[in-house]
């Protein structure tokens, strides 16, 4: 498969899939490579676009006879934390989150191996190893940091990784703002949320940056596994008119 720097990307198509969201569904994907000097630039459009990023893959759904995968993003600049928001930041006074580079760690993967286990053991990536793993932080040509999540430690210096590792998120800088790429967790803290943490916190480090969105990938509509990605709002869903803001009184 050629991937060499082209001035135009070239588009490839992937053969029908079991959809892992929907049963009775099959699901293909369009996709292309992000390699080169333009690969940041042609993952802020292809993001902006309804694409999402795996190593150095953009790809989005192009299914047949579905249009359920849509993609989501949070006006962070927007956003203000409601009650039951609030009480996860409160749980999570004690967790700091610090971003490094994309680099794995034998520590980031035994937790992600947790993860799977815990939560994805009939997912495709269930049989990951720790190279797949190394390839899935480190095979990028973007803007891409490993933000690890800790519980902090009495007497623990600024930048110091001490702490239990709580959660790790690989997240791509853009130019309008930060995209999860793929986030992880101790499933067994349930009374911490850290899923939800962790979006909380992406929507204020965007904040700081003065930028507008966080991506959070696509909401599967009728999908249980998908049905959080609603909650932070305000928000936008791509649809055939561009980006809308999503009102969820409104959806059916």
């Amino acid at each position: 498969m050629n991937t060499q720097t082209t001035p135009s990307p070239q588009f490839y198509l992937t053969a029908p899939a079991t959809c892992p969201y929907l049963p009775g569904q099959m699901e293909r994907k369009v996709f292309t490579h992000l390699v080169g000097p333009r690969a940041a630039e042609m993952n802020d459009l292809l993001t902006q676009g309804g694409f999402r990023r795996s190593q150095n893959i953009a790809y989005r759904p192009a299914c047949e006879t579905c249009r359920a995968c849509i993609s989501v993003r949070i006006l962070a600049d927007e956003f203000q934390a409601g009650r039951t928001m609030r009480r996860v930041l409160a749980a999570n006074a004690d967790v700091v989150s610090t971003l490094l580079p994309a680099q794995p760690s034998t520590e980031q993967f035994s937790l992600f191996r947790r993860y799977l286990d815990d939560r994805h053991q009939r997912g495709g990536m269930s049989d990951m190893s720790a190279l797949d793993y190394a390839i899935m932080v480190e095979d990028t040509h973007v803007n891409t940091r490993i933000i690890e999540y800790r519980k902090r430690e009495p007497g623990t210096g600024i930048g110091e990784r001490k702490g239990e590792l709580l959660a790790v998120a690989l997240t791509d800088t853009m130019s309008d703002g930060l995209s999860m790429v793929y986030s992880f967790f101790n499933t067994r803290l349930a009374r911490r949320s850290l899923g939800t943490f962790m979006i909380l916190d992406h929507i204020s480090r965007t904040q700081a940056l003065g930028l507008p969105h966080v991506y959070l990938g696509y909401w599967v509509k009728g999908s249980s596994k998908m049905g959080y990605k609603t909650r932070f709002q305000p928000q936008e869903h791509l649809t055939p008119r561009g980006w809308e803001r999503f009102d969820p009184a409104t959806d059916i």
